[in-house]
């Protein structure tokens, strides 16, 4: 039929560190625009004025030195070889909008790893990829030493929310990975853990 176009097999699915050899594989699943308007996923790590200040080429080379310092600040989903999605995680310390969020502030002090931010290439999305980045992020924080994962997804009250509000996951995906709400501060934003 003349227009219908048929989604990539979402098979060969490998999960892997970001490290300098797979750096080009990042460059080609954000692409030029950094994934969302130049944050090269920067937005959690850095103040509000130096996030925007860096927007863009700057984000990108400060996520490039994390990276070549040997702290791989998230893991990246292939399908048959090729980059099709990314979620950052790392002990909620490296997350310093976390800390300013009245939203997000800690539940507890139990020390955490937080997963705050997902990617997904436009012909993989809607598929369930993100459940199962979150169960790779979970056994790769579990080797890393991390007792809890946790993460801020959204929870629209009706509807679907357009994907570019939805980048720190949805409640429902949370949920199918086995993570439970512990608190919840806004209508439309839980906190949510897995004990690993």
């Amino acid at each position: 039929m003349k227009g219908a176009t048929s989604k990539p097999a979402l098979t060969g699915l490998a999960f892997r560190p970001l490290t300098l050899s797979r750096w080009r594989d990042l460059e080609v699943l954000f692409g030029e625009r950094g994934a969302c308007g130049g944050c090269w996923c920067m937005y959690w790590r850095r103040p509000r004025s130096q996030f925007l200040e860096q927007r863009g080429p700057g984000n990108k080379r400060t996520l490039k030195r994390m990276v070549a310092a040997g702290k791989p600040p998230g893991l990246l989903a292939y399908a048959n070889g090729q980059p099709i999605g990314w979620c950052a995680l790392a002990p909620r310390a490296a997350y310093s909008g976390l800390e300013r969020s009245r939203v997000l502030k800690p539940v507890d002090e139990k020390p955490v790893w937080s997963v705050v931010c997902f990617f997904v290439a436009r012909p993989y999305r809607g598929r369930g990829l993100t459940v199962k980045l979150l169960g790779a992020a979970a056994a790769y924080a579990r080797k890393q030493g991390a007792r809890i994962l946790e993460g801020y997804p959204v929870e629209p009250k009706r509807g679907r929310w357009p994907d570019a509000f939805a980048y720190t996951g949805t409640a429902s995906a949370f949920r199918r990975a086995g993570f439970r709400e512990v608190a919840r501060r806004s209508a439309t934003r839980p906190l949510m853990r897995r004990v690993l």
